[in-house]
């Protein structure tokens, strides 16, 4: 294999370890060294790829960010004009539960303490760009109908801040034995319709 095709493949592989550790455990609880260690190469070499932690994790939230964008968007697109509301934010949903298997909202702002200010703007953009814009696209089009005076945005980090059940054992909605659909399910109706009946 050439020396060109090598540090490619090793570029690819260190995202990759990256990726599933930086979402699984978050900023502060990852190691250039454990990354390094898990795809099995010392950390000088991984720092020939990446200066700093910082960098990884960028990449790594630009990445995922893409595809929750592109995912969020597919489901915007393909709303019919009769959309069930409770379907449709269960769709939106599932495309972030399937990309991250942490709560996201915590993953991102958890780490802003540890960033340099100039990642933090850039972290703070992916949010917005890839999470906020397309949910509030999705909260624009209909599909849920908004009590008056609540404006698309505020939804939109409203249900993000509300998805925390889904992503931990410790406390979640519906029984103990629902799938993680009938989870997804609950927690949405919770979120479009509260826990209490109007009297």
């Amino acid at each position: 294999m050439k020396r060109e095709e090598q540090l490619t493949q090793t570029h690819a592989a260190i995202l990759k370890a990256a990726r599933e550790q930086f979402l699984a455990q978050g900023y502060q609880a990852t190691s250039t060294r454990d990354i390094a260690k898990q795809v099995g190469i010392t950390q000088p070499a991984l720092y020939h790829h990446f200066s700093d932690k910082e960098v990884i994790f960028l990449e790594v939230i630009k990445t995922v960010g893409a595809e929750i964008r592109t995912g969020i968007t597919a489901v915007v697109d393909q709303l019919q004009p009769d959309a069930d509301a409770v379907d449709s934010l269960t769709a939106v949903t599932e495309v972030l539960t399937a990309a991250h298997p942490r709560d996201v909202f915590t993953v991102i702002h958890g780490s802003f303490k540890f960033l340099k200010p100039e990642n933090k703007r850039q972290l703070g953009m992916v949010f917005m760009q890839d999470y906020l814009m397309p949910l509030t696209s999705f909260f624009e089009t209909g599909a849920v109908t908004l009590q008056a005076g609540v404006q698309a945005q505020d939804a939109a980090s409203f249900y993000l801040t509300s998805l925390s059940p889904l992503f931990n054992t410790f406390h979640h909605v519906g029984p103990a034995d629902a799938s993680q659909h009938e989870q997804t399910l609950a927690l949405v109706r919770l979120i479009l319709f509260g826990v209490a009946r109007k009297k």
